[in-house]
């Protein structure tokens, strides 16, 4: 009687473990199992990674059932570890990588590489490769296989005797240390070549070559010009220290970073201009008719409204010219660079013959033996010519002021400013006198 009983009992168990099984392995069957890394593949047993094109590569294949850290690493017959992945973050999915030889960047012994070796081919020889995935409970799975790398390519790609002709620089057209010429040695072709300035916040500021007689990405000697992007009117860096970084990769994938310290001062975009004032004439000139023998007398204001030292260079506002004198006569000749208010007019031999610095030396700084108007300040210059002849072939004769930028530029609105017509009043040949010699205020050597 209590067998009959327990038959029904006996026989829904069983039934309900049947049931609880059919849906244990029908979800196994839909799902897959719950092991966290699964079908690792490493398909090719041997590559030869020297950029030929043949077996140079090959795919690596994984799957996560769930979120985890991955890391794929290669070990050498005596134990060194090298590293493709090392501890990346990666969502439950299917991954498939090309494994081209490249590991992260070592060094062998005693190996005279300068800089940082950024990413480098395994060498020569046998590796038993693991991939290996750990959730974020602390599981790990691991799978492992051999793969043998023949033929790489040994040789890095160096940039080798990274140099610059100065460490500080001042980038502000003022003609002096303007601009710093970088140069390296490649031993080898690479597939690509990066010098930049290395910015606070991780930007990067291209720095181009200076093609010669190498060319681009070619094994010899390189040479890189920096202004700082003055010369495009851009404004240079603030001023401060910053890494210079030069990089090279190679047809493989290998790259070398080297590093280099250099630093701005005084940097900027030289702007300037002749002052004009809400009333009055920019130039103030004092007459508009003159005798022969006498002088004409100007002043104008110049003032800097850029964020660089402008470099200026003499002689002293308030020195009077002869008509017949230029410049160079009083021996201020030419200095690229610099700035000069001057005074030209139509006919004449020398552009702008009469000039004079922006400022007397109290208006001035002196920065490394030379003077300079700094940003936001303001000069009167006064200067005069006497006249000793009319000048060229005209008279009356136009006169205006300029502001010069020596063999750089004189800008649109610095040139031909305020122009005004001056008579020279010429007495008839008979009564006509040579006007008195003076002696030619010629700069000295300490100036």
């Amino acid at each position: 009687m209590s067998n009959k009983r327990l038959t029904p009992v006996l026989v829904a168990l069983i039934a309900a473990l049947v049931v609880l099984l059919a849906v244990l392995i029908g979800g196994r069957l839909l799902n897959g199992d719950r092991s966290l890394l699964r079908n690792v593949v490493v398909r090719e047993s041997t590559i030869t990674p020297n950029a030929d094109g043949v077996e140079d590569i090959t795919p690596i294949r994984y799957e996560l059932s769930r979120n985890a850290s991955v890391s794929i690493y290669f070990d050498d017959a005596d134990g060194n570890r090298y590293f493709f992945r090392d501890d990346k973050a990666r969502g439950a999915g299917e991954y498939n990588v090309l494994f081209s030889g490249v590991v992260d960047g070592y060094r062998l012994a005693d190996e005279p590489v300068e800089g940082e070796i950024l990413s480098r081919l395994l060498r020569d020889g046998d590796y038993t490769w693991t991939v290996e995935a750990t959730d974020f409970d602390g599981v790990s799975e691991i799978a492992q296989g051999t793969i043998a790398i023949a033929g790489a390519d040994s040789q890095l790609p160096e940039v080798r005797n990274f140099t610059f002709d100065r460490h500080t620089f001042t980038p502000n057209r003022d003609g002096i240390d303007d601009r710093v010429l970088m140069q390296f040695y490649l031993p080898k072709e690479v597939a690509a070549l990066r010098v930049f300035l290395q910015m606070p916040d991780g930007t990067e500021v291209p720095i181009t070559e200076q093609e010669r007689d190498i060319p681009a990405n070619m094994p010899g000697r390189h040479y890189y010009d920096y202004e700082g992007g003055v010369d495009s009117g851009e404004t240079p860096p603030p001023d401060g220290t910053y890494t210079i970084v030069a990089e090279a990769q190679d047809a493989e994938g290998q790259r070398v970073r080297v590093t280099n310290e250099l630093e701005i001062r005084h940097g900027g975009v030289p702007r300037a201009e002749i002052f004009s004032p809400p009333t009055g004439n920019t130039v103030e000139w004092s007459a508009t008719a003159v005798a022969l023998c006498d002088t004409v007398y100007f002043t104008m204001t110049v003032q800097n409204y850029g964020n660089a030292p402008i470099r200026t260079t003499g002689p002293e506002p308030g020195v009077v010219y002869d008509s017949d004198w230029n410049y160079n006569t009083l021996g201020w000749f030419t200095e690229s660079g610099a700035w000069r208010a001057a005074i030209g007019f139509e006919n004449e031999l020398t552009n702008y013959p009469f000039r004079w610095a922006l400022g007397n030396p109290e208006d001035l700084e002196l920065i490394d033996g030379h003077y300079y108007l700094m940003p936001g300040k303001r000069a009167v210059i006064t200067g005069g010519i006497r006249v000793v002849d009319v000048f060229g072939n005209r008279n009356p004769q136009p006169l205006w002021a300029g502001l010069i930028h020596e063999d750089v530029q004189i800008t649109e609105f610095n040139n031909r400013v305020d122009s005004q017509q001056i008579l020279v009043d010429i007495p008839d040949d008979t009564n006509r006198q040579d006007c008195e010699p003076r002696e030619i205020p010629v700069r000295s050597l300490s100036q």
